[in-house]
């Protein structure tokens, strides 16, 4: 009898250990934050105005048509040097912020990294580069600032750059 209870006690023992281990190998720590955002400027310890440069999920044909938006977008005012987004420790806690396509249409609540099809530049001042690395690096397309009539045109990404941009920047 002895050893029937101390099986059913070790057996007992690893399923509890197994629990607890699971447990703890999927839990994230309670100190760790992530947040969705449709604009580098959402994100609190980013100082800039509106985003000016915006890029569609899809290509300029289907994005905008007759003047009226069909695709997802994102904003970004300034140097991003990663579109997978930010991250920024303050005190303990990591908070991090997910770039990711919004305003409804094809491509809503999808990352945006490596997956924007069109861009345009709204910048009444700023030219920009849309880059195929993080960190500003590898093939970029140049896309300039907004025209005096305040006309912000669509442009495709080049091939190189289509479902693979990765960062962008103040040219």
């Amino acid at each position: 009898m002895r050893s029937a209870r101390f099986r059913t006690k070790s057996a007992a023992c690893a399923l509890s250990f197994a629990a607890v281990a699971a447990v703890m190998a999927t839990a994230q720590p309670a100190n760790a934050a992530e947040f969705a955002v449709t604009d580098n400027c959402d994100v609190p310890w980013i100082t800039c105005s509106n985003g000016d440069l915006w890029l569609f999920y899809n290509s300029k044909d289907i994005a905008v048509q007759n003047g009226v938006i069909k695709s997802a977008y994102t904003t970004f005012y300034g140097d991003v040097s990663d579109h997978w987004g930010t991250s920024q420790y303050q005190g303990s806690s990591l908070t991090t912020y997910r770039y990711v396509f919004g305003n409804g249409g094809n491509g809503n609540g999808q990352y945006m990294k490596n997956n924007a099809a069109s861009v345009q530049n709204c910048a009444p001042d700023d030219n920009y580069r849309v880059y195929f690395n993080s960190g500003y690096g590898g093939t970029s397309q140049y896309f300039a600032k907004n025209s005096p009539f305040g006309d912000c045109n669509i442009t495709n990404l080049i091939s190189a750059l289509k479902n693979n941009n990765a960062s962008s920047h103040f040219a």
